[in-house]
């Protein structure tokens, strides 16, 4: 019998192993030229771009964010490089002035040896106006041009104070952002750049969202300030808009928001330290509805948590010892979870 022609099973299992080995030999290089080829530079713009790494951020929230501002070709590739560096505990919050031509591995750098612009004027997200004018006075401007930049006269035109009440101060309206400061840059220019930010954050959306609430623009700044100082800065958007669904729903039903920051705010306006029990007009401990006004200013995270609150039925919420924010729906229930998540901060 004549004996088959065709390659023996040995000779075709080497080339089977062969031919697989060659695919994933082909494939390492396609990823590697892939994870080389995003490492590059977007462009060859030398525009400086401020850009800010929030405290807490994660690699995937800064990597998605240097992504949406044109500065890394790739998210993915971002945090494949700093986690093939193990630098990730290493990127440090601070506001940079970063560039198009810069490489990931270049910008990784900058982040992770904190080399921050300097030439920058940094309003924080959840301060009070009295912590704000004490930081333009340290950088540089008079107390004079300060306390005239603060003024809502000086700025009665921007179309961000059109809903402010006439008695109303800046509170609230300071848009947490870093702005570029030069030898010729006043005070009232790094204002009204501030209020120009608060515009941009209140779009028509969020207002049209406001009114569906039955908020004012100037009671829903007032909720969000809240919000802002109630999240931890470790929570989430989602955390954010629970927080403010728990707000939301205690308003509705005439249930007193007991807020710790809103007495806190009232009591350190009267010189009397932190105070739950200080009787003010933004103890709401003491009187229901909201505080009377703003008690810092506002992130857009805690805008667009109070306009597009959570869908959920929570009625109770404790910030606790591990940093983030506990949820329940009775009283039982929050005592039990402030007994076990918040000792320290309770004072338990």
């Amino acid at each position: 019998m004549q004996q088959s022609r065709g390659m023996s099973w040995p000779k075709r299992m080497i080339w089977l192993t062969a031919a697989f080995l060659l695919v994933v030999f082909l494939g390492m290089v396609a990823v590697r030229t892939y994870y080389e080829l995003n490492l590059r530079p977007v462009s060859g713009s030398e525009e400086s771009v401020l850009f800010v790494v929030e405290s807490g951020a994660t690699v995937d929230e800064i990597g998605t964010s240097l992504h949406e501002k044109g500065l890394i070709r790739s998210s993915a590739v971002f945090k494949w490089y700093v986690a093939s560096k193990q630098v990730r505990d290493e990127l440090q919050a601070g506001t940079y002035e970063l560039k198009p031509n810069m490489t990931t591995p270049d910008i990784v750098s900058i982040l992770t040896h904190g080399k921050i612009a300097t030439n920058l004027v940094t309003i924080l997200p959840g301060q009070r106006i009295d912590q704000i004018r004490q930081m333009l006075i340290t950088n540089g401007f008079s107390e004079e041009d300060v306390d005239y930049a603060l003024d809502p006269e000086t700025h009665a035109d921007h179309p961000v104070l059109a809903d402010k009440p006439e008695s109303a101060s800046l509170e609230g309206y300071l848009y947490p952002e870093s702005f570029q400061k030069n030898a010729d840059t006043t005070a009232v220019e790094i204002v009204d750049a501030s209020l120009d930010e608060m515009n941009k954050a209140l779009t028509p959306a969020v207002r049209t969202a406001f009114a569906g609430h039955g908020l004012s623009i100037y009671q829903g700044i007032t909720l969000a300030s809240v919000v802002e100082r109630e999240a931890p800065e470790q929570d989430t958007a989602d955390d954010r808009k629970q927080v403010a669904q728990v707000f939301l729903s205690r308003l509705d039903i005439g249930m007193r928001l007991q807020s710790d920051p809103t007495a806190f705010y009232g009591s350190q306006l009267a010189g009397k330290g932190n105070s739950l029990t200080y009787d003010s007009p933004y103890n709401t401990y003491l009187y229901e509805g909201l505080p009377t006004g703003p008690i810092s200013n506002v992130s857009s995270s805690s805008l667009q948590a109070v306009a597009f609150p959570a869908a959920t039925d929570w009625l109770y919420f404790v910030a606790g010892d591990d940093g983030r924010t506990h949820f329940s729906r009775t009283l039982e229930e929050h005592e039990r979870l402030t007994d076990q998540y918040c000792t320290t901060l309770c004072g338990n």
